[in-house]
């Protein structure tokens, strides 16, 4: 049975993954086993030379030299040590990826569509981690600078597991865990990897029965289906949807994930099943990881917006600015069209209106009442 075109999105990493990028991982696999039991001191340099070899390989030299640019600036730019500069620089980079002549001069570059679609992904997440390198370089003291050097933030960009799409760590949490040097257990190494390739097995069959059998998309895709149809299988539509966006990044993240541990690193939290939510605060509640379906934004929004401009912790207009910002960006780094404004406006609105009920269901007579 032919199975949906219309999600591209998992079209398009299966095709990759399939094609070249699998293999690449295969690859950063292996150099990071023999590196940790061989030479684990040099490990990060390592993988930092495997990292930027993948990406001249896949990219090309043009695309290469596009994200050690994006890297040098960012860096430069830290150097002041303004946190307000540093967003200004991190913006402008990420906005010279919607300029029409340089997506034209880019898409030059490459023989087919795909292959500037690869470079846009990766640009797109390696200016998130430019930023984090950014922001902590500027919040550090003068002692801990030697920690954030320029190779360090190489390492850092150019580490392959999370480089086309990631998910993300901030640049603490890289580096602390990649300093650590931990004994090296081959069979420990080999059993987390058996049990994790089961599970990523189990979950892309899971999806592939799903897009094969569902065509949740194709659907979505036609007016006259969703015209006739009840507002209970409309519900069910969009349930299906949206269990099926959370088993994709099971595995577009499950990946990495496992590579990471392979690493010696721990991985961000996968995310937390769509059908176990009850709150719509919770499920984008920036205290909670496991709670977000957008686990690459989730960590860095977080740290980098929402608690540097207050947060939970300030007055309410505070908190409502924190939140609101917090949107915006996830809105406009995912391209800034008009309906993610839209869907950043209504998910904000989503999230004061049940606290401010929670808020209202607090006070003593209310409870009193009920």
């Amino acid at each position: 049975m032919p199975q949906d075109p219309m999600d591209f999105e998992w079209s398009y990493w299966i095709e990759w993954g399939r094609e070249r990028i699998l293999w690449l991982l295969a690859g950063h696999l292996l150099v990071s086993q023999v590196s940790r039991l061989l030479v684990e001191k040099y490990k990060p340099w390592c993988l930092m030379v495997y990292g930027m070899t993948a990406c001249w390989l896949l990219l090309g030299i043009k695309g290469f030299a596009v994200i050690l640019l994006h890297a040098t600036i960012s860096f430069a730019v830290a150097q002041f040590q303004l946190s307000l500069l540093t967003w200004l620089c991190s913006l402008i980079l990420l906005s010279t990826l919607r300029i029409p002549a340089v997506e034209e001069a880019k898409r030059k570059w490459y023989d087919t569509e795909n292959e500037y679609y690869l470079l846009l992904f990766t640009v797109s997440v390696r200016c998130l981690f430019c930023t984090s390198f950014s922001l902590e370089y500027c919040w550090h003291g003068p002692t801990q600078k030697s920690s954030h050097s320029f190779l360090w933030m190489l390492a850092y960009v150019f580490y392959y597991p999370t480089f086309h799409n990631g998910p993300l760590m901030n640049f603490d949490e890289f580096s602390k865990q990649m300093r650590k040097q931990e004994a090296f257990s081959l069979k420990t190494n080999l059993s987390i990897f058996i049990v994790g390739i089961i599970r990523i097995f189990f979950w892309w069959c899971l999806a592939e029965l799903m897009i094969h059998l569902m065509y949740i998309h194709a659907l979505y895709s036609s007016a006259p289906p969703l015209e006739a149809a009840s507002y209970w299988a409309l519900g069910g539509l969009a349930l299906a949807q949206v269990l099926f966006f959370y088993v994709k990044y099971l595995i577009l993240y499950g990946v990495p994930a496992l590579l990471l541990q392979m690493d010696g690193l721990k991985p961000p939290a996968l995310p937390c099943c769509v059908s176990l939510m009850h709150s719509f605060t919770k499920m984008w509640r920036l205290i909670s990881v496991k709670s977000l379906i957008m686990l690459l934004l989730c960590r860095f929004t977080y740290r980098y917006i929402y608690v540097p401009m207050g947060g939970s912790q300030s007055s309410l207009l505070g908190t409502l600015f924190s939140t609101a910002l917090t949107f915006a960006f996830v809105s406009y780094w995912h391209g800034g069209q008009s309906y993610l404004w839209y869907w950043g406006a209504l998910n904000w609105l989503g999230v004061i209106v049940e606290n401010g009920i929670k808020r209202i269901l607090s006070i003593s007579l209310i409870q009193d009442l009920i």
